[in-house]
């Protein structure tokens, strides 16, 4: 059998072994002495920003439901006020409406009370102006008839009043009235 001996044993470390491991040992002390802190430090700095992060999320959500409940209620009593406003509007333009049909009749009346004056004035001229041409005529057609002068105008004055006062104690003809009816119209 053949004689093995230390270094021919791969389960025992050799020099090269010792080597790396010395290599490991010193890496993983500097990994542990500078390289992790560091990344330790950056972990707790991030874990930190993040919470801030939330904290600042959860404030923001916070005045983000407020200010969204305040706007509702503002929204709300906007709403309120439009609403009052309209009906207040509704209300002004009723009104208005009254106050201007109430200034129509009054005009209207205003205007049929002028209007009738008119027509009474006119009526009176005009009765005026067929008596003075009736009682012309009627002077012009008795001088004719009796064949005397009716030159005096204070005569005159008598005979037409008297002749329109028979006339119209006549009962008014039919003719009379047509006359009179015209002379309104």
């Amino acid at each position: 059998m053949p004689s093995t001996t230390i270094a021919d044993n791969f389960l025992l470390p050799g020099p090269t072994a010792l080597a790396e491991l010395v290599v490991f040992l010193l890496i993983l002390f500097v990994f542990a002495k500078y390289i992790v802190p560091l990344i330790n430090q950056k972990m707790a700095e991030r874990q930190e920003m993040i919470r801030t992060q939330f904290a600042e999320a959860e404030r923001a959500r916070r005045e983000a439901e407020a200010a969204a409940a305040q706007y509702r209620e503002q929204l709300q009593a906007i709403r309120a006020e439009a609403t009052r406003l309209r009906e207040q509007a509704h209300e002004e333009g009723q009104r208005i409406i009254a106050e201007a049909k109430e200034q129509a009749r009054r005009e209207a009346e205003r205007i049929l009370r002028a209007a009738e004056e008119q027509i009474a004035a006119e009526r009176a001229r005009a009765v005026a102006a067929v008596r003075a041409e009736l009682g012309s005529l009627a002077v012009e057609l008795a001088s004719r008839i009796v064949g005397e002068s009716l030159g005096d105008v204070e005569r005159q004055h008598r005979i037409i009043e008297r002749f329109l006062t028979e006339l119209e104690e006549q009962g008014r003809s039919p003719r009379v009235e047509q006359s009179r009816e015209q002379v309104h119209h």
